[in-house]
């Protein structure tokens, strides 16, 4: 009798088991998700027992034209480690099945798998298709170039699906939640499907697939791809103004589920409208969806330089008002993104964490992308190295310049300002809501010896300038320091819909006396500093005696900022003093203002318990003279919304709901509220809750 050919008739993927030791149990996804460099088991049943000579072989599959060449195929027997770094082993098993324990290479290229058994019987081979599965990034593997060693920081930057972003100003710093929400459902698919749609996939499959093995290429890919300003169906379209017309406001989004669905759901067609918070936000949960370690970081006094001379030219007019005629900004704050792997292209001491920036700011190579920047050659002024080093060291560390242009059209240098650029860089700590400050990462203290030559050190190197050029080739800043100066200070805390009093204190610390006529100009403005409207505008003069200080005293009223006032509540102060009869410099004087919201309370219980019902107490406010109508909470628990209608709301008044909701899992949530109204929108809190089993 012929003995039939040996054949699987069933496989299992064994998936509790490997999602548990690869930590991919969280993901809502079909197929089976591993990480590479680790091994992932599987039992095989056969119709019959296998027999001397038959052997076993296995081959993986990765992206449209997988070869061995590009590390994109392998084919390995049954105990045997070949070079593609893949390998298989028997394990014990039972005499109807078979466990086998299979191992990708700590480098593998990531990405949808296919696998197939080969059985191998003297001349004949046959093939049978055993699944699909998914492989990534392995940040638990010593051997992969994004391992990470503490497993409080794993779980920090690869595995908690919430996060806080840092915005405001460097004096007032507030923290806003966000949901990343890496493991929802379908997220695993659009980040991969994310992979294929860039202009590198398209100009040679082959090639893009078979380099995604490498953190630094898949990042630099992702940066490029979740700004759609390439024509390159990326996920966000970008937005800085103050009118969105039907489209969603960047302040309206709360996390980044929705906003990859909606892309994806619309055919791949960019989501309106994000801005930097919102692309860093979207772009964390891509990279940690596959495995990549990331943070948020916010760097308040960014510089954004349009033409690479590391310095921010601000035009101003006689009378103190910013004019736009400069491609250079700085802005109040700017998000981005830290990746944390090995810089093998650069050598181990700019390894660790990565800049990555997808907001659409400058082309780099001739797309919007941006990193990845080793933080480590930031500091160091090494903005010669890969990638954008240079543009992020102007980021935290440029010289501000201000200049006065008179009405015939002649231009003045009115100071130069080496410190203001790169303030209270920030980020999430591991494990808490704290804020930490990371400036001392990206820079040297301020004024120091290391901080001015590093920056020397930048000029000459983004120059082409050898050691021996550096002193002739960094330029000699001979700006007369002015001879009295200025400061605004606030007499209060600048609340929304109140009045804002502050005063313009001006010091002559000589012993002449100075007469001095200030222009002083106001204006609401964008986060970018862009201006909306002016508001205010007047002229004092005063006379500065011997060592003397003064106070001028200045208000702005709530009726002069309610109608321009955008969602980002910034009003920016100037000041033009000059010294008459005199051929002093002229000094700027400027302050920007956050204008606080009233806070959004809530209570929660002390003990919340998974599977059991919880009532949230939720406090909100209208903080205005006036009434306010067409009122509205959201409130968003993970990647569920719910829209409250509420009632209208009296001048000053406090009102509160109540919401209900079950928690379905035990760990950390994020309970998001927002509050808008006809007058105002967004006004935001959040509230970290720790869900506890049920004992």
């Amino acid at each position: 009798m012929l003995k039939s050919d040996l054949t699987p008739t069933h496989i299992s993927w064994q998936r509790n088991i490997n999602t548990s030791s690869h930590c991919t149990d969280r993901y809502a996804h079909k197929e089976p998700v591993m990480r590479r460099g680790q091994t992932f088991v599987m039992a095989l049943w056969f119709n019959r027992p296998r027999q001397r000579g038959e052997k076993i072989a296995f081959v993986t599959e990765t992206g449209p034209s997988p070869s061995e060449a590009h590390h994109t195929k392998a084919a390995f027997n049954l105990s045997e480690v070949k070079a593609s770094g893949w390998s298989a082993v028997q394990e014990p098993s039972e005499p109807d099945y078979m466990n086998i324990a299979i191992c990708s290479p700590a480098n593998a290229v990531i990405g949808r798998y296919k696998l197939t058994l080969k059985i191998i019987s003297g001349n004949k081979v046959s093939s049978r298709f055993l699944g699909h599965f998914i492989l990534l990034f392995n940040p638990w593997c010593p051997g992969d170039d994004v391992y990470v060693a503490n497993e409080d920081a794993r779980q920090e930057y690869v595995l908690d699906e919430n996060g806080l972003i840092f915005i405001g100003n460097a004096n007032h710093i507030e923290a806003r939640g966000w949901y990343y929400g890496q493991f929802q459902a379908d997220i695993i698919n659009i980040c991969l499907t994310l992979l294929d749609m860039s202009l590198y996939y398209n100009q040679n499959p082959g090639t893009d697939v078979s380099r995604r093995g490498d953190p630094k290429y898949v990042g630099r890919v992702i940066s490029s791809m979740i700004n759609g300003n390439d024509n390159d169906n990326g996920v966000l379209e970008g937005s800085w103004n103050d009118h969105f017309a039907e489209h969603e406001n960047p302040s309206r989004w709360n996390g980044s589920v929705v906003i990859l669905r909606k892309w994806c759901q619309e055919n791949y067609k960019p989501v309106q409208y994000g801005q930097c918070w919102v692309f860093a936000g979207v772009m964390c949960t891509v990279l940690r969806c596959l495995g990549i370690p990331t943070r948020l970081i916010t760097n308040f006094n960014s510089a954004h330089d349009a033409d690479g001379n590391l310095s921010i030219d601000k035009y101003y007019d006689s009378a103190g008002r910013s004019l736009n005629i400069s491609r250079d900004s700085s802005w109040d704050y700017h998000v981005w993104n830290e990746v944390w792997f090995i810089r093998r292209d650069l050598g181990t001491s700019y390894s660790g964490w990565q800049v990555l920036d997808s907001t659409p700011q400058e082309q780099s190579k001739g797309i919007f992308q941006c990193g990845p920047a080793s933080v480590r050659a930031i500091k160091e002024g090494d903005v010669d190295l890969d990638y954008d080093t240079l543009f992020v060291f102007t980021e935290v560390n440029a010289d501000c310049n201000q200049w006065i242009i008179y009405k015939d059209g002649t231009r003045k240098k009115a100071y130069c300002d080496t410190e203001r650029i790169g303030k209270a860089i920030s980020t999430k700590a591991v494990g808490s809501n704290s804020r930490v400050d990371v400036t001392n990462n990206y820079k040297y203290p301020e004024g120091s010896p290391e901080e001015r030559d590093v920056y020397k050190k930048a000029i000459a190197k983004a120059r082409g300038a050898t050691l021996t050029e550096r002193l002739s080739e960094v330029p000699n800043e001979t700006i007369r320091k002015p001879e009295i100066s200025g400061v605004f200070k606030l007499v209060e805390t600048p609340v929304f819909g109140k009045d804002i009093h502050l005063n313009l204190i001006l010091t002559n610390p000589s012993t002449e006396n100075k007469p001095v006529k200030v222009n002083i100009s106001a204006s609401t403005i964008l986060y970018t500093r862009r201006a909306v409207a002016e508001i205010l505008q007047e002229a004092v003069s005063v006379d500065l005696g011997s060592k003397e200080e003064k106070r001028i005293p200045l208000k702005i009223s709530y009726a002069q900022y309610e109608k321009s006032l955008t969602d980002d509540r910034k009003i920016l102060a100037t000041a033009l003093c000059e010294v008459m009869h005199s051929q002093e410099v002229k000094i700027l004087v400027e302050k920007t203002i956050t204008l606080e919201t009233p806070n959004i309370f809530i209570k929660i219980p002390a003990q919340v318990v998974v599977n059991k019902p919880v009532t949230a107490e939720i406090s909100y406010a209208n903080p205005l003279p006036e009434p306010v109508k067409d009122c509205v909470v959201f409130v968003k628990l993970m990647n569920q919304e719910v829209k409250i209608d509420v009632a209208d709301m009296a001048p000053r008044e406090r009102s509160q709901i109540y919401f209900d909701f079950t928690p379905h899992r035990s760990g950390e949530i994020q309970l998001q509220v927002d509050f808008s109204c006809d007058k105002f929108s967004f006004v935001k809190g959040f509230e970290t809750i720790n869900v506890a089993l049920d004992q």
